[in-house]
Parts: structure tokens; sequence; C-alpha cells
């Protein structure tokens, strides 16, 4: 890059550009809400059929098109703002040589090299006349060395500033140059494929373009304002509103894995982000189990007639050694994320309100945070816990669950607003019998409880406080028992079902006014009572209590379903004492009427 082209470059032209592509971002992010939340619901609700289902089909693709434009003009719009960032300083910083050297007697020429009058060093008779200078760029300690004996040795003392200043000219054309030819790759991989799909490679290129975008514009990337580092939820909220929208854009656009786990942002920014994190990942799953062969048979007749009957190929066998474990991790992510499409694309349903997908990840067993319903500004909100073997890959029951109690809760609310959450937000014990007797999972998981809860307060977007549910089932009741105990619970009632115990003897103890613990213990569920010694509260006795236990002091409720799994069944008493809870009509919920002494000796 010339003298003339840096002197003439307007960074305000590529911001403006950048806002034009933020601002087509924006439209088709309303465009995609419009079609999953407005005209898919109406479809969904008053229309069925096969055409019905191939229209859905239809829009579910157009929906994705539009998410696709919406992550790459954020992308766009950030790489604009990066490169006229580190133009904007190599501009300045000629500007400032140039006014320099004007100052200073020195005149800049249209290549960058700059002239100086005549002169004479003290003591020196004659006067050296005047000369012209051109500087270099990222000089090394050797030439700068030469350059020092050059300047002492020169008889015109101007001479030495006169190099300095085009040195100074010569480091600003090189950064602008550099920049230019950092940017200008990152900015063409950024066109999209010319056609109307929107394929798991175009996903993942995705990816690839946000890693380029945040390794060139790393300068103006760092000059934007950090999230607090272990920030609580009202500073991550704080930070995030003392963003300009430029800023927004670009965290969104680098980073929405990070914003999307900040509790304390919007329920829409963290949906937003955790959104773009869920189709990249959907797609590079996806293409990684396509690059897998196909599972062999694992057993085969036995060749030689002789007892077993089968045996186990071989060829399994050294399928299983190469590919068995990342095989099973990434079927599972699949069916984590192909659930939570499912939740996205049952908007309307049975009168289900739009998903927002407060939290992702598909490390280790994997994270989903889905709300029902807006929970910023929701009147009822309920945060469900799940317990043992819950992982990505088993969340869609989870979810399910909690689209039960929204849609009951709803009907029992008197008009007011509902928002029901599924958190997998921890990773649970994955085995009845090696890890759910340990408490390290629930007391590890516990802190993350009450930030969530904490930044649900944090990211409120109407005057009136909610009222807050908190709900466990099985290992879930002990994560909240020790959340209660490690802190304190931000929450106005509790419900625990097939509890095995919640780290504390007494329901006083769980951080809610009185009377509003509330228990499930259904008939043939063993969980309870095979819990107690592992999870129970020690009262003073030396007995270990769980919520079920009289003593304990929680409201025991009516529960007509059997077995450890089936309190949120459609159509049953156990669902709906649950939804009244959530309602706030505690006052209607059906209870048992005498419970027996210790549940465990039933």
């Amino acid at each position: 890059m010339d003298l003339a082209t840096l002197k003439a470059f307007k960074p305000s032209e590529y911001e403006e550009a950048a806002d034009g592509y933020r601002a087509t971002g924006d439209m088709a992010s309303e465009a995609k809400d419009a079609i999953d939340n407005r005209i898919g619901l109406g479809l969904r609700g008053e229309v069925k059929g096969d055409a019905a289902e191939a229209a859905h089909e239809q829009l579910k693709k157009l929906s994705s098109n539009f998410h696709y434009v919406q992550t790459e003009c954020g992308l766009v719009s950030t790489a604009l703002n990066g490169f006229a960032f580190d133009i904007a300083v190599a501009k300045r910083k000629l500007e400032a040589a140039m006014e320099d050297a004007r100052a200073d007697g020195c005149t800049v020429k249209a290549n960058g090299s700059v002239s100086y009058p005549a002169g004479k060093k003290p003591g020196d008779e004659k006067t050296a006349e005047g000369g012209a200078v051109t500087g270099s760029a990222g000089g090394t300690p050797i030439s700068d060395a030469v350059e020092r004996q050059a300047v002492h040795f020169h008889p015109n003392p101007h001479y030495g500033k006169a190099l300095a200043y085009a040195n100074r000219i010569a480091d600003a054309l090189e950064e602008a140059t550099d920049a230019d030819t950092k940017w200008a790759p990152k900015l063409r991989a950024l066109r999209a494929d010319d056609d109307l799909e929107v394929s798991h490679r175009d996903w993942t290129d995705v990816k690839a373009d946000t890693g380029g975008v945040s390794e060139a514009g790393r300068n103006y990337f760092d000059s934007l304002p950090e999230p607090p580092k272990d920030g609580t939820p009202r500073d991550n909220a704080a930070w995030w509103k003392g963003l300009s929208p430029e800023e927004q854009a670009a965290h969104l656009a680098l980073n929405a894995a990070r914003v999307g786990a900040l509790d304390g942002l919007p329920a829409e920014t963290r949906d937003e982000a955790n959104r773009m994190v869920l189709a990249q990942s959907r797609a590079h799953v996806e293409l990684e189990l396509a690059k897998i062969p196909p599972e062999p048979t694992r057993y085969s007749p036995n060749p030689y007639g002789t007892y077993p009957a089968v045996i186990q190929n071989p060829d399994w066998s050294k399928w299983d050694e190469k590919y068995g474990e990342r095989f099973a991790q990434l079927k599972k992510s699949q069916g984590g994320m192909n659930s939570i499409q499912e939740r996205f694309d049952a908007t309307g349903t049975k009168g289900l309100p739009e998903a927002y997908l407060i939290g992702f990840s598909t490390e280790g067993n994997g994270r989903a945070i889905v709300a029902n319903g807006n929970p910023d500004t929701a009147d009822h909100q309920a945060v469900y816990v799940p317990g043992t073997s819950s992982n990505l890959g088993s969340v869609g029951g989870d979810i399910n669950r909690m689209a039960n109690v929204w849609r009951v809760a709803t009907d029992e609310a008197d008009g007011a607003s509902v928002s029901t959450i599924t958190w997998l937000g921890y990773d649970a014990p994955q085995s009845i019998v090696k890890d759910s007797p340990f408490s390290h999972y629930a007391n590890d998981g516990a802190p993350a409880y009450n930030r969530f809860l904490d930044g649900l307060d944090a990211s409120r977007a109407v005057e009136s406080e909610p009222h807050r549910t908190a709900i466990g089932h099985s290992y879930g009741t002990t994560l909240i028992g020790s959340a209660a105990r490690q802190g304190e619970l931000n929450a106005d009632e509790v419900i625990l079902a097939g509890s095995p115990g919640v780290q504390v003897s007494k329901a006083e103890q769980l951080d809610v006014p009185k009377g509003h613990v509330w228990n499930q213990e259904a008939d043939w569920d063993v969980v309870p009572d095979i819990g107690r010694f592992g999870h129970g509260g020690n009262d003073r006795d030396g007995v270990w209590l769980i919520p079920s236990d009289p003593v304990f002091g929680a409201n025991q409720m009516t529960t007509d379903t059997s077995g450890h799994s089936d309190y949120w069944n459609e159509n049953t008493q156990s669902l709906r004492n649950q939804a009244l809870v959530v309602a706030g009509h505690g006052d209607e919920v059906k209870l048992e009427p005498t419970p027996s002494a210790y549940r465990g000796g039933r």
C-alpha cells in the first residue's frame, strides 16, 4: 500500500459497510424467527396432512438459510470492522509522522521520502546542503546501528530527524500493507456457495471462517471490552449492556460459545449464540459420522458348528477398536442435538411457545439448557435438574417433561406467563451402581446451578419479580440440596421427585419459605430408600433423613404414577400437582393424607 492510498483511506466507509451487513444479519434473524415462531406455528396449529408436513420441511430449510445468512453477515461485519481498525491504526501513525515532519521543517513527498533543509552542526564552518531520505520499515539491531552511525557522521543536522520520520512513514505503510494482505483472503473466504442449500459443509466452513476472522482480527478483538473475569451474573449483565451494537455483534460472531455460556445475559442473546454453536456442532458431528465405515454385524454363526452357536465377528472387533468409542460419543451428541431441534420444531404443537437454547456444548457428557418461553419476561419460572445417567444424548426426555409442566402450569396460571427450563448444566453421574452413590457430582455442579438462578434475576427484562420453582428428579434433587447447603438457593419453591436425599435433614434448610418444599415418591420407586444412606441428611439422632420422611417437613404431594421415571406423565395428578406449584397455586395441591413415619419402612 502506498502513501496516497493510505492517506485517502476512509475507515468510516468500511465501518458503514459493516453496519449494513449487521443490519442484513438482523433482518435475516427476524425472518428466521418469523418462520419459526409465527408462520411455522400457524401452519402446525391450523393445517394438517402430508402437504402441511412437506411445507413445514421447506420452511425449516428456509429458516436454516436465514440463520446461515445471519451468521455469515455477522462474520463479514466483524471482518470489515477489524480491517478498518487495523488500517485506521496505520493511518494514524502515518498522519502523526507527517505532521511531526512538517512541524520540524521537513517535507513528506508523494513516494514517502522526506526532504530536509540545509543546515550545519555546531562548530562547522560550512552549511550542508539539504536533501531527501527514504525510510525503511522494521529495522534490525544491525541496521539500526548502521543508521545511527550514518546520522552521527552526516554533516547536516536535519538528516537524522528526516530519516526518523521516513522510517515511521515506512513502518505505517508496511503495517497497512500487512493488514491488507492479511484481511483480503479472509474476506474472500466469506463468500458463500452459489446455491440455495445450506449444507453441513457450509456450517463447518462457518467454523473455519470464524477462526480465520478471529486470527486476523486479534488486534481489533483485543481492543473490545472483555467479559469480567470470574464475574457474577450481574457483572456479566452490566458488561453486555455496556457494549455498543458493533461490539456485541463482534463477540457473537467470534466467541459465540463463550457468550452463550454467560449467566446473566438475556435469554435471546444466549439463544442466538448457542444456536450458532449448535448448527456448527451438528454439521461437524454429521460429517465425522459419515466418514466412519458402517458397523459390521457383531455376531456371526460359529463356522465350526460347535458351542456357542454364534461367535463375535472379528471384523466387528477391529471396527470397535478403531471407531467404537468415538462412534458412541458422536451418536450421543447427534441424538441430543436432534432432540433439541425437535423441540424447536415443536413450537406451536399443543400450544408450546418458542424455545430458547440458553446453554449448549458437546464436550464431555454435554450441556443443554432449554427453556419453554422467555424466562426474562415470564411471571412464573421453573428450573428442572435431571438425575443419574443424564447427558446430552438423553436430554430429549427431560425436555419433554418440562414441556408437559409448561402446558399444565400455563392452564393453571390465570393468564400469567410461564417459562419452564431443562437445566442439564452439570456432569451427572452416569452409572447407578458406580457413580450415583457419590456426592461430588452434586457438589461440583451446585455452584453452576446457583449462578444460573442468579442469572435469571440479572437478565430480567421486566420490572416485576418472577415466582421461581426449583425442580429436581432423582440425583438432581441432591444437587438442589447441595446448592442450598453450599450457597443460597434463589428460588421460592422446591419440588423433589424420587429423591435419594438432599444432604440436609430439614425442609427449612432448602432456603425457601416454610411450607414451600414439595415432595413426590411414587409406588415402586426404590431410589429414595436406597439412596438415603448416601445422600440423606443426618439429624441429631444419627438418622439419615430424606424428603419422603414426615419429620423432614416437606409437603408430601399425592402421586398417582408408579416407578422412578413417570412423575411427568400426561393426564396425571403427579404432573398437575407440580404444575400447580409452578403456577403459584400450592394451596390447590393434593397432599398425601397420612404419610408413614419413615417411607423407607413401608
